[in-house]
């Protein structure tokens, strides 16, 4: 799991190959099911570009031999067009981010083959200031 969060935060998608199976399935609250390693580095890549400075911040983690989970805090300035699941994107408001996000991520043979991301896409889009105001 921190090989992975560390090839997010260095922008370094193809250290990704290395740790997930090319098999992989991954959840995600936007994006839905994405199916092999190719999908999840795109992914990846949407928001590397969107959001400049990426850090992240582990609150909790737990990890047996087929197991991991992380609790913690992604922040970073969206500085480029976030590009959305449909295909739309969003123009860089300059304003920073910090998401809150557990993800969850199932081993076998020494690889990654299921991660399921959680965190709230409602939040994330306020603090984009791209919400409707009441």
């Amino acid at each position: 799991m921190s090989r992975f969060t560390g090839a997010l935060v260095a922008g370094d998608l193809d250290a990704l190959r290395e740790v997930y199976d090319t098999d992989v399935v991954v959840t995600t609250p936007d994006a839905g099911t994405l199916h092999g390693i190719d999908a999840f580095i795109q992914w990846n890549q949407d928001f590397v570009s969107a959001f400049s400075d990426r850090d992240y911040r582990s609150e909790r983690e737990l990890e047996t031999d087929e197991s991991a989970i992380d609790q913690g805090e992604l922040s970073g300035t969206h500085t480029s067009p976030m590009k959305l699941p449909d295909g739309q994107s969003v123009p860089p408001t300059g304003k920073r981010i910090r998401m809150r996000s557990v993800d969850i991520a199932t081993v076998s043979d020494g690889k990654i083959v299921r991660h399921d991301f959680y965190f709230d896409q409602l939040d994330l889009l306020d603090q984009l200031g791209l919400t409707p105001t009441t």
